[in-house]
């Protein structure tokens, strides 16, 4: 078990991607299950949703899209070091193909979602 819950989501959904699989499980934490909801709505993954395993402990079954073969993340802010920047100065990722993920005080939002709403935060990770 890792320390850093979205860097083990972002590992296991990558890892999983690329050896063809059809669904992962990884560990529930509330932020995990909100990075999830966005990769849903933005079309990298299928469905997330939260449920038990047989220890009864609580996780996030993820199911990912056949196609996504090449599903690219990269964990930006780390533990040991945090990337914050102003609304004006969220990255674009390949001239907008791809989506950089944001914590804001309005809670988890994709890039363009925050520079919309004008608020900046802690830059968790970019999907292409």
């Amino acid at each position: 078990m890792h320390s850093d819950i979205i860097s083990d989501l972002l590992t296991r959904i990558r890892n999983a991607s690329r050896a063809g699989l059809n669904t992962v499980e990884a560990r529930y934490s509330n932020i995990c299950l909100a990075l999830c909801d966005i990769l849903v709505k933005e079309g990298y993954v299928e469905k997330a949703k939260k449920g038990k395993d047989a220890n009864g402990f609580e996780n996030i079954t993820i199911t990912l899209l056949p196609n996504m073969k090449d599903l690219q993340l990269k964990r930006i802010s780390k533990p040991g070091q945090r990337i914050y920047a102003n609304a004006n100065k969220i990255p674009h990722v390949l001239n907008g193909l791809g989506i950089s993920i944001v914590t804001t005080s309005k809670g988890l939002m994709t890039g363009t979602e925050a520079k919309v709403e004008g608020l900046g935060g802690e830059i968790l990770c970019e999907i292409w």
